[in-house]
């Protein structure tokens, strides 16, 4: 894993992303390197030779800007994070994301965390007793044969079904982003789920060829169906709708 420290000129970007203003992305690169990531496409702005995967770019000055843009952004709600990942392995070094989750603490402006890592609890003092706020974790799947495949260096599932739940029990509002939808038993996923989250949002990969390739080599082609994705889509929707858990 290639680590350099760089200094950014902007933290605080506009979001295409529905309902979200700002998005604040503390690192460029991503060490959980899963196969079908959408950000890959990051790379060409880099400079680096290095597959996407295998470098991360620290944005030491994250949090004094974020603190400087905040004072002149109009109100909307910030994601950590849309390119990366805001609890990768270089945080527990880093801290970025926890010094600008405390300058957001100093403003008025509504936050959304999604993440894989159970590293988030760590700042669990930050997270607790704050409104308009929420922590998400991405589960595409409760088949950790799956995981392996296509989220090789994230945490295993069990971990980010625990974490909600422990932050759920703190009194932190808490979301699984179930997308992209990997291939899956929706009952026992849903079943998981249960009492850990506020809500939930599902959502459907578009696949780029390499990653149907992927699921050929492993002799997962119905997974590719859309037929496929409306049953496991309903099956979760029923059963999270069941127990009053808002489905996106």
């Amino acid at each position: 894993m290639h680590v350099s420290r760089i200094t950014s000129k902007s933290i605080l970007t506009r979001s295409r992303i529905p309902g979200v203003d700002y998005s604040v992305n503390p690192y460029v690169g991503c060490q959980h390197g899963c196969r079908y990531c959408y950000a890959e496409f990051m790379k060409k702005y880099t400079g680096h030779p290095e597959p996407w995967g295998t470098f991360v770019d620290v944005k030491e000055n994250a949090p004094q800007l974020l603190d400087r843009q905040l004072r002149k952004a109009r109100m909307g709600l910030v994601t950590l994070s849309s390119v990366c990942v805001p609890y990768q392995p270089v945080e527990q070094a880093y801290e970025i994301t926890r010094r600008c989750l405390e300058v957001l603490l100093r403003h008025p402006f509504p936050w959304s965390i999604l993440t894989k890592s159970p590293l988030v609890l760590r700042d669990m003092d930050l997270l607790t007793g704050v409104e308009h706020s929420e922590v998400g974790l991405t589960v595409t799947t409760d088949d950790e044969d799956i995981r392996r495949i296509f989220e090789p260096h994230a945490p295993p599932i069990a971990q980010r079904i625990d974490a909600l739940e422990q932050l759920h029990k703190h009194g932190v509002k808490t979301y699984a982003f179930i997308g992209p939808m990997l291939p899956m038993n929706a009952e026992r996923l849903g079943s998981a789920l249960i009492g850990k989250v506020d809500s939930v949002l599902l959502d459907r990969m578009n696949y780029p060829s390499k990653t149907a390739n992927l699921y050929r080599q492993h002799h997962l082609e119905y997974a590719l169906r859309s037929e496929y994705f409306q049953s496991v889509r309903e099956t979760l929707k029923r059963i999270f709708e069941k127990h009053g858990i808002d489905v996106r």
